[in-house]
């Protein structure tokens, strides 16, 4: 009887100290983690105008699930015609530190040829505190270097309109490529990655970009765009045809593209 009732007191001593213990609870968000994510799979084909998390922006444009290109899976078709835009939209997109990455895989079937100078846009993340647009992926057709080359830019800002695009970062059309950008507030830096490869040449920072002499900075970010927009009237193409798959959205690095 002895050895019953002591075995009874260090139960009970033990389920004190278990009660005493704080409890992780589940609703409490993790310091890294994902953001958002889409990868088309689990959309009904045809038209769409949302997702799980995300709406669409659309003026003269489209977008619409489709059987993947390899064959498995789906993904998104995005087509707009002239000057239009196609987005999916990323409504409450907020992240820790006001920094995240972002990975995509793309397909542009035609780049602009005409007029000189058109300029594309593929990700834009805004905040509603600011009228500052960051463009982490575009580019721009330079007739002076006869093709279509990759940017960050930015607008609305007080660095104003620019597309810091670089011969060393050529658009290839008509082929499919894994995509990152990381937003770093610590210094308002831009850093875009291709098919797992960091390209410098394209980083833009407080000090270093490609507008007025005024620091570059970001707003409270809390909406991302990723689609297609062209910004200059009858262009040559006069549509253009983009697909997207994978898209994530991370408080860390998500990786995947080497």
């Amino acid at each position: 009887m002895p050895l019953l009732k002591k075995a009874a007191a260090t139960l009970s001593a033990t389920a004190a100290l278990l009660l005493a213990l704080p409890t992780t609870s589940s609703a409490t968000p993790a310091p890294h983690g994902t953001l958002a994510r889409e990868t088309f799979d689990r959309l009904p084909l045809g038209p769409v105008s949302k997702g799980h998390g995300w709406t669409a922006d659309t003026a003269h444009g489209t977008l619409t699930v489709a059987p993947g290109s390899s064959g498995h899976g789906r993904e998104l078709r995005l087509r707009t015609e002239g000057n239009g835009h196609a987005f999916l939209v990323f409504p409450d997109l907020t992240a820790p530190g006001n920094s995240y990455w972002a990975r995509l895989r793309l397909r542009v079937d035609a780049f602009p040829v005409a007029p000189d100078w058109a300029h594309w846009t593929i990700a834009e993340a805004s905040g509603t505190d600011s009228p500052t647009l960051v463009r982490p992926l575009g580019g721009q057709y330079a007739p002076t270097d006869h093709g279509n080359f990759w940017g960050v830019g930015s607008d609305l800002g007080p660095t104003g309109d620019w597309t810091s695009w670089k011969t060393s970062a050529p658009a290839t059309a008509g082929t499919w490529q894994c995509v990152e950008f990381h937003l770093d507030a610590t210094d308002n830096r831009v850093t875009a990655y291709f098919d797992g490869v960091e390209q410098p040449d394209l980083t833009v920072s407080t000090d270093q970009h490609g507008g007025s002499a005024d620091p570059f900075t970001f707003p409270a970010f809390d909406k991302l765009k990723i689609g297609w927009q062209l910004y200059q009237a009858a262009p040559t193409p006069s549509s253009y045809d983009l697909r997207l798959d994978d898209i994530a959205v991370s408080t860390r690095r998500v990786g995947g593209c080497g």
